[in-house]
C-alpha cells in the first residue's frame, strides 16, 4: 500500500451518516489514514423510520445491538385503517428498528476506535483535483475556511448532497419522494409489530414504527408531484394509535429514490471518488428503504477503495457494478412495482398485498431475504390486467 503525502490523507469521507461511518470503520479498519467530516453536531436526529435488515448485521465484525432499539417480528398493513392483513417475519430477529441519533453515533464511534479521525462542523463546498489528490473546499466552526487533501473521497452528504452530480456521480437530476417524518414518546401497545397504511396517501402510504418509548412514523409519495397533504393524513392515523392528532414532532425530508443505473464511481478527471448512500439516490423506490442500501454501499465503496489505493485501477468500477448487481437490479423491478401500484392503489391493495403470498413476500423483501425481481413480473401482470 503506497504511503501517502505528509498532510494528505488516505480517504476522506464526507458526511458521518450510516453510509460514511460504515465506509470510515471499514477503511480505518483496512490501515489507512481516513477523515470522516460532518457539518453537523453529534449526535444528531436525522428524519428516518430507522428500520433495518437485521442481515445488516454480517457487514460488521463488532456488534449492531447496543444501537437496536426494537426487534420487529411481524408486519401488519391496512387499508384506510381498515382491512388488515398481518405477515410474521422469516427467521430470528429479522427486521430491527433503530434511532439514527443513535446508530449513526455508534457506528462513528467504531470508526474512531478503528483509527478514523473524525471532525464536525465542517460543510464540505466543493472538490478539486489537485495532482495526485483532492483538495475539500470547506467550512470549519464558525464559518472559518479550511482546506483538506485526501487521495479519495467517499461523498455521502446525503439526500441534499451537491456534491455528486458535479462530478457525474449518479444521476444528475435525482427524484425525490417527499416525506414527513413523527417522532411521537408515548406507551407502545405493540412493540413487535411495524405497521404500513396504504390508503390514506395518495401516491403512497404511512409507516409506523415502534421504538424505545415512542413511535418513528412517517408519511411518504413515491410518484407525481403532489405533496402528501400530511396533517390531514396524521390527524386521521394518530388517533388511531390512540394518539392526539397534533402529537409528536414533524420533521419535512426527501428521499433520492432509485432512478436507473448510474455510475457510483468517479472517472477520468474524477478518479478516486465514490458516492454512497442517500447521495447516491438508493432508497427503495416502493417501500422507503434507505438504511439497507446506505449501510452496503458504505462497506462495498470501502472494500474497493482500499485496493484502488493499492494500485488496482479497476476497482472502483467493481464497486459500481456490485451495488448494479447486489441492490440496483432488484431496484429496477421495485420501480416497475411502484410505478403501478401507486397509481392504482386500491387495485394494488387487494391483488398485492391481500394476496394469500404476498404479504410473506414483503416480508422477505424487508428482512433481505428476497428482491423485488423475485415477484415483480407476476405482480405487474396482475395489476395491469386487472386496471385494463
Amino acid at each position: 500500500m503506497t504511503s501517502s503525502p505528509a498532510g494528505v490523507a488516505d480517504v476522506a469521507v464526507v458526511g458521518a451518516g450510516a453510509a460514511g461511518a460504515a465506509a470510515a470503520f471499514h477503511l480505518a479498519a483496512g490501515g489507512l489514514e481516513v477523515l470522516l467530516l460532518e457539518r453537523a453536531s453529534f449526535p444528531r436526529s436525522k428524519p428516518c423510520g430507522g428500520g433495518m435488515a437485521a442481515s445488516m448485521q454480517g457487514l460488521f465484525p463488532f456488534d449492531l445491538s447496543p444501537a437496536v432499539d426494537s426487534v420487529i417480528d411481524q408486519v401488519r398493513f391496512t387499508w384506510c385503517l381498515g382491512d388488515p392483513v398481518t405477515a410474521v417475519l422469516p427467521g430470528d430477529s429479522p427486521f430491527w428498528i433503530v434511532r439514527r441519533s443513535v446508530l449513526d453515533a455508534y457506528l462513528v464511534e467504531q470508526a474512531q476506535t478503528a483509527g478514523a479521525t473524525f471532525l464536525t462542523g465542517v460543510a464540505v463546498e466543493s472538490l478539486q483535483r489537485a495532482g495526485d489528490c483532492w483538495q475539500l473546499q470547506a467550512r470549519g466552526p464558525e464559518g472559518k475556511a479550511l482546506q483538506l487533501k485526501a487521495r479519495s473521497v467517499v461523498i455521502a452528504d446525503g439526500s441534499g448532497s451537491l456534491l455528486a452530480a458535479r462530478h457525474g456521480l449518479g444521476p444528475s437530476q435525482p427524484r425525490y419522494a417527499e416525506t414527513v417524518s413523527v417522532e411521537v414518546d408515548c406507551e407502545v401497545s405493540d412493540p413487535s409489530t411495524a405497521r404500513f397504511e396504504f390508503g390514506l396517501v395518495r401516491h403512497g402510504f404511512c409507516w409506523t414504527f415502534p421504538r424505545k418509548g415512542g413511535y418513528s412514523i412517517g408519511v411518504g409519495t413515491f410518484i407525481g408531484r403532489d405533496p402528501a397533504n400530511a396533517e390531514a393524513v396524521l390527524s386521521q392515523l394518530l388517533p388511531s394509535l390512540g394518539l392526539p392528532p397534533h402529537a409528536g414532532v414533524r420533521q419535512p425530508g426527501r428521499l433520492r429514490i432509485w432512478d436507473g443505473h448510474h455510475p457510483l464511481h468517479g472517472q477520468g478527471a474524477n478518479d478516486g471518488l465514490v458516492v454512497v448512500g442517500d447521495a447516491a439516490s438508493l432508497c427503495d423506490p416502493f417501500l422507503a428503504e434507505g438504511l439497507r442500501p446506505a449501510l452496503i454501499s458504505g462497506c462495498r465503496a470501502a472494500e474497493a477503495l482500499i485496493p484502488w489505493l493499492a494500485g488496482d485501477s479497476q476497482a472502483l468500477v467493481g464497486y459500481t457494478n456490485r451495488m448494479r448487481a447486489e441492490w440496483g437490479a432488484s431496484m429496477g423491478w421495485g420501480k416497475r412495482i411502484a410505478q403501478v401500484f401507486y397509481r392504482v392503489p386500491r387495485v394494488g391493495y387487494q391483488l398485492g398485498i391481500k394476496r394469500p403470498t404476498a404479504p410473506q413476500r414483503i416480508a422477505q423483501i424487508l428482512s433481505g431475504e428476497m428482491g423485488y425481481g423475485d415477484i415483480a413480473q407476476r405482480v405487474i401482470r396482475r395489476l395491469l390486467f386487472q386496471r385494463n
